[in-house]
C-alpha cells in the first residue's frame, strides 16, 4: 500500500510508499491452501474457531483456543477489540515450522475489515506459537512478524468516535482531542469532493495512537522515522474499488503542536490521498500527487504563495531557484527538513500553476492520465502533451518563471 504524512514545522507533507496486495476473505469465506498435514490442518481449524469467537464476542470459545499462560494477553486483547467495529477476522497460515515435538511457530496472514469502511480485508503478517497438549493445540502468542506494523488494540484501549463522514480510533488520547479529529475530516470530505468529483467513499478511518512510537510500530517502521510528521496515509496502490479503507495515522506529538489551521489543512490534504488512492499508481511522481493534496487544502485558504511556502520564498530570493521539479527521492523522511519543505511546496506551486493557467478540471485531468499510463517511464512526458499541449521542458520554464513571479 502507499501512505503520505504531513509535517508539523509547517503544514505541508511527506509521501512513504507502502504496500498491501493480499486478499483474505471473511471467516468460512474464501479460499484457502489446503493444508498438506494433520497438524496443519488441526491448527487452521483451531484458528478458524478462534477467529469466529472473536466476532461472535464469545469469551469461553475464544479463550478455549488459549494456553492458560497466554490467557491474559490474549483477554486484553478481547477486550479492547470490543470497541472496534471489526466485522471479519481470518488466520491464513502461510507456514509452520516444528520448533519441538509439541511446540510449532505458525506465519499467518490476519485480515480484518472494519464495519462500513472496508469492502475486503486489511491484511498483515503475524507469528503466532502454540503447543500442544493432550493431542490438541493452543496458541501460546501471536505478534506481528518482523517488520509487520502493529494493530492499534496492541497498544491501549480504543475509544472510538463517529462523525458523520469519518472514524476515529484512538489510543491514551482525551476524547476532546479524537472529537476534534472527527470533526476536522468531516469538514475535510465535502471540501476535497468539490475539488476531485470522482466517485470515492468520502468516508476517512483515522488511527490516533498514543506516541511518536505508537505511530511508527502501526507503520512497522521506528517512531524517529516519522518526527515532525503530522499524519500518513496508508492503503492500497491499483486496490481497486473493493480496496479495504485507507487509514489516516496521526502523529500525536507533531499534530498536537499545529494551531487550528495548520490541524485543518493535515486533514484535508491526507483526505485527498484518500479520495485520490484508484487514480495514484506507481507512474505517479510525488511531487504531483503530494502538490495535488497541499493544493486542494490550500484552495481556499487565505494564504499567499509567499505564506504557504516559506522555504522556497528564501531560495528563490537568495538567487537559489530550482532547475527542476521535485524528484521521488527529495521526499524521503529523515533528510533536511528545509529542503523537504522546498520539495512539498514545489509540488504545489506546479500543481496551482497547471490549475491557474490551464483550469481546475485540466489538473484533475492531468492527474488521471499520469496515474493511468501503464509505467513512470513517459506518463507525465504524455499527460503533458495530450492533457496540457505542452512539454516537460516548457514546463519546467513556466513552472520555474512561477516561482520568480509569485516568491521573489
Amino acid at each position: 500500500m502507499a501512505g503520505q504524512g504531513c509535517g508539523a514545522r509547517r503544514p505541508a507533507t511527506a509521501c512513504l510508499a507502502a504496500l498491501l496486495l493480499v486478499l483474505v476473505g471473511l471467516v468460512g469465506c474464501g479460499t484457502r491452501v489446503e493444508p498438506a498435514d494433520t497438524a496443519t490442518r488441526e491448527i487452521q481449524a483451531l484458528l478458524d474457531r478462534h477467529a469466529r469467537a472473536l466476532l461472535d464476542r464469545d469469551r469461553p470459545g475464544y479463550l478455549a483456543a488459549v494456553d492458560p499462560v497466554y490467557a491474559p494477553t490474549a483477554l486484553t486483547v478481547f477486550k479492547r477489540l470490543a470497541t472496534v467495529p471489526v466485522d471479519g477476522w481470518t488466520y491464513r497460515l502461510t507456514g509452520v515450522d516444528h520448533t519441538a515435538a509439541d511446540r510449532v511457530t505458525v506465519r499467518a496472514e490476519l485480515g480484518y475489515r472494519l464495519k462500513g469502511h472496508d469492502k475486503r480485508p486489511a491484511t498483515g503478517d503475524r507469528v503466532l506459537d502454540l503447543t500442544e497438549r493432550a493431542g490438541r493445540w493452543y496458541v501460546t502468542g501471536d505478534r506481528p512478524a518482523q517488520g509487520a506494523p502493529r494493530h492499534l488494540w496492541e497498544q491501549g484501549d480504543v475509544a472510538t468516535v463517529r462523525g458523520a463522514h469519518s472514524l476515529v480510533l484512538g489510543v491514551g488520547q482525551q476524547p476532546e482531542r479524537l472529537r476534534e479529529i472527527a470533526a476536522a475530516a468531516d469538514r475535510a470530505v465535502p471540501v476535497v469532493s468539490a475539488s476531485w468529483p470522482a466517485t470515492w467513499a468520502r468516508d476517512v478511518v483515522v488511527l490516533v495512537p498514543g506516541s511518536l512510537e505508537g505511530m511508527g510500530e502501526l507503520l512497522g517502521a521506528p517512531g524517529s522515522s516519522y518526527r515532525g510528521i503530522a499524519a500518513v496515509t496508508t492503503g492500497e496502490t491499483r486496490g481497486g474499488a473493493d480496496a479495504p479503507a485507507d487509514r489516516v495515522i496521526v502523529n500525536p506529538e507533531a499534530y498536537g503542536v499545529l494551531g487550528e489551521f495548520g490541524r485543518q489543512l493535515v486533514l484535508t490534504h491526507e483526505t485527498v490521498h484518500v479520495a485520490t488512492r484508484a487514480a495514484t499508481t506507481p507512474s505517479t511522481p510525488v511531487w504531483l500527487s503530494e502538490g495535488f493534496a497541499d493544493w486542494v487544502a490550500y484552495r481556499d485558504a487565505d494564504r499567499t504563495p509567499a505564506q504557504a511556502a516559506p522555504e522556497l520564498r528564501r531560495a528563490v530570493r537568495a538567487g537559489e531557484l530550482p532547475a527542476r521539479l521535485p524528484e521521488d527521492p527529495d521526499f524521503a523522511f529523515g533528510g533536511d527538513a528545509e529542503a523537504l519543505a522546498r520539495a512539498y511546496e514545489g509540488g504545489w506551486l506546479a500543481c496551482a500553476l497547471i490549475a491557474d493557467r490551464w483550469g481546475e478540471a485540466k489538473l484533475t485531468d492531468f492527474y488521471r492520465a499520469v496515474g493511468a499510463h501503464p509505467g513512470r517511464e513517459g506518463a507525465v512526458e504524455k499527460a503533458l502533451k495530450e492533457v496540457l499541449g505542452t512539454t516537460p521542458e516548457e514546463f519546467t520554464a513556466d513552472w520555474r518563471a512561477s516561482l520568480r513571479e509569485r516568491l521573489g
